[in-house]
């Protein structure tokens, strides 16, 4: 029970400045918001006010990348994290069923950010598993979508494409533009990784096309994200002048919002597209500044994606040592994170080195673990059984998110998938 406090702030003043804070927010002005939102925080005798305003906390740490430690209870504790916690402990208090699915949604994501995918996956299913009212039930999209986000960092790619499919009927059947947007940006973000440079490319025009079509309203943070996953995807397919015009725009609008993890992500694009050039001079000290920053706002996952850039580069240069050493950097993140895609293309990168130093115990250990990596992974076709990854080949999933060559799909026919026997009349959704 709370103390009556004559300075605290009442329901009306309580929304009003946690209005005030929003368009200060969207205006650009981030710390003067912060400070509203605080204040509110600390003032505020309306519990379901200081639900939201913490959701609005949230938001904007996620944005920004403040992920800094604090100390609590001497346990180091991320400050997104802790919000996120606090909230729950509010969304109790007023024993609101929906409050309690969005606030375990918040520490889904906020754990996402956090590269802790098997605590993200835990806490989405523990959303998945309330019995909420309709406004749960629409949350179940972004629940759907973050799920697919951690299986996707843990290359568990049906799973992944399976709760991206999810997310996506989730906003086509409530004709939610935003959640599709950011829904096409995740499977640009799934069709790189398993190269499908096509829909690699389409689905970021896609939310580039929703951004344009309805995004009138919207932060800009979602034409940044579109721009960001076609300058990936033109990079990819050779077009760099088209991935360097995409990146410049994605990052204009990340450093007027001072969002870092963007930042991050467009200094490690430039870098890839200088490398793609062979001019590794100018790609060095921008995968540099993106490592800097990543490892300030502790996304693991895009470090590993640093150092496999920096290993490129040192073999460009024929430094075959120096690539080495950024390996066993990479493959320590990997195997913390249990990113198995990481850990394949390791095991690649490592193949080339020994073969080149032609040290054949090393290069016959390294084939093997890369083979182990694509069994896992179940990176092959079901139909051809040739690999899927290895290069650019366009892929169809069925709707038991398996996904195969196209072209086998098509020679073969889709009567049921070899994979799970699973009669299938139709391709799937994506």
């Amino acid at each position: 029970m709370r103390l009556f406090n004559p300075w605290a702030m009442g329901q009306d003043q309580t929304k009003q400045q946690i209005e005030k804070g929003l368009h200060l927010y969207q205006s650009n002005q981030t710390e003067k918001a912060l400070r509203v939102w605080m204040r509110v925080l600390e003032k505020s005798a309306d519990p379901a006010g200081r639900f939201r305003v913490l959701g609005c906390l949230i938001t904007a740490h996620a944005e920004m990348g403040r992920y800094k430690d604090m100390l609590k209870a001497h346990h180091v504790i991320r400050l997104q994290e802790k919000f996120a916690v606090v909230q729950i402990d509010t969304a109790r208090e007023l024993e609101d069923p929906d409050f309690l699915t969005e606030s375990y949604l918040n520490l889904a994501r906020s754990n996402e950010k956090l590269c802790e995918f098997q605590k993200t996956i835990s806490y989405c299913k523990t959303c998945l598993n309330m019995q909420g009212t309709t406004v749960s039930m629409q949350l179940n999209g972004q629940v759907s979508l973050s799920m697919g986000n951690a299986f996707l960092g843990l290359s568990i790619f049906q799973k992944a494409l399976e709760c991206f499919e999810k997310a996506l009927r989730y906003a086509h059947n409530n004709d939610d533009k935003m959640l599709e947007c950011r829904v096409c940006c995740s499977l640009g973000n799934f069709y790189t990784q398993i190269k499908d440079y096509e829909k690699a490319l389409f689905f970021p025009c896609k939310a580039a096309e929703l951004v344009n079509d309805y995004g009138k309203g919207w932060s800009l943070k979602y034409r940044a994200m579109s721009q960001y996953h076609m300058a990936v995807a033109y990079r990819k397919l050779g077009r760099l002048a088209d991935a360097m015009d995409c990146c410049e725009e994605s990052m204009k609008i990340a450093l007027q919002h001072g969002d870092r993890p963007l930042q991050a992500l467009c200094l490690l694009c430039f870098a890839d597209i200088h490398r793609s050039r062979r001019d590794v001079q100018t790609a060095f000290p921008r995968y540099d500044s993106s490592m800097s920053i990543m490892t300030e706002i502790g996304n693991r996952l895009g470090l590993i994606q640093v150092l496999l850039g920096v290993t490129k580069c040192w073999m460009i240069q024929k430094e075959l040592d120096k690539a080495l050493e950024s390996i066993e950097k990479a493959q320590e993140l990997a195997e913390g994170l249990g990113n198995k895609l990481g850990l394949l293309k390791l095991h690649c990168l490592c193949e080339k080195i020994y073969r080149t130093k032609e040290q054949q115990r090393e290069l016959r250990d390294h084939v093997v673990k890369f083979h182990e990596c694509v069994e896992e992974m179940e990176l092959y076709c079901g139909m051809c059984g040739e690999s899927i990854g290895e290069k650019n080949n366009q892929l169809q999933a069925l709707p038991c998110s398996h996904f195969f060559h196209l072209k086998c799909l098509q020679t073969n026919g889709t009567r049921g998938c070899p994979n799970c026997r699973r009669l299938s009349v139709k391709p799937g959704y994506v």
